[in-house]
C-alpha cells in the first residue's frame, strides 16, 4: 500500500510540475528571459528572436501531461510502465525548464530523489508509577 501511495503521489507532483512548466512557458513566450542571462549572453539566441527554448519547453510540457495523466495514446503501452523511460525522460524536461528564468519552480529537484522521508527516532521512556 505505500508503494501504491508513493508512486500515486510522485504522479501528482509531475502533473503539478508539468502543468506550471506549460504556464511558465506561455508567459517565457511575451517576455522571453535566460536564467543565467546575466552571467553569459551566448544563450539568448535560444528565446530571441525565434522562440526556440520555449518552443521546445511547450512541447515538453504537453508530453509530460499526456504521458503522466496518461492519456489514451500512452495509458497501457509498455513506455508508459517503463521506469527507466520516466528516469531518462524527466531530467531531460527539468533541464529544458531550468534553463528559462520562468520555469526554475517547476524544475527544482528533490535531494535524494525516490526515497521515503526519514523518522525521527524518539526513544519512548517508561513512565513510574508513584
Amino acid at each position: 500500500m505505500g508503494k501504491l501511495i508513493k508512486n500515486h503521489w510522485a504522479r501528482l507532483i509531475i502533473l503539478t510540475a508539468a502543468s506550471y512548466q506549460l504556464l511558465a512557458t506561455l508567459t517565457a513566450f511575451f517576455w522571453p528571459k535566460l536564467l543565467f542571462d546575466t552571467l553569459t549572453k551566448t544563450l539568448d539566441a535560444c528565446v530571441k528572436p525565434y522562440p526556440i527554448l520555449q518552443t521546445l519547453n511547450l512541447v515538453l510540457a504537453l508530453l509530460t501531461l499526456a504521458y503522466e495523466y496518461p492519456l489514451k495514446l500512452f495509458a497501457g503501452t509498455a513506455v508508459h510502465g517503463s521506469f527507466e523511460a520516466r528516469m531518462l525522460w524527466l531530467p531531460l524536461c527539468s533541464l529544458a525548464c531550468l534553463l528559462m528564468y520562468q520555469g526554475t519552480n517547476a524544475g527544482i529537484i528533490c535531494a535524494v530523489p525516490w526515497t521515503l522521508p526519514k523518522r525521527s527516532e524518539r526513544r519512548l521512556v517508561p513512565v513510574e508509577k508513584v
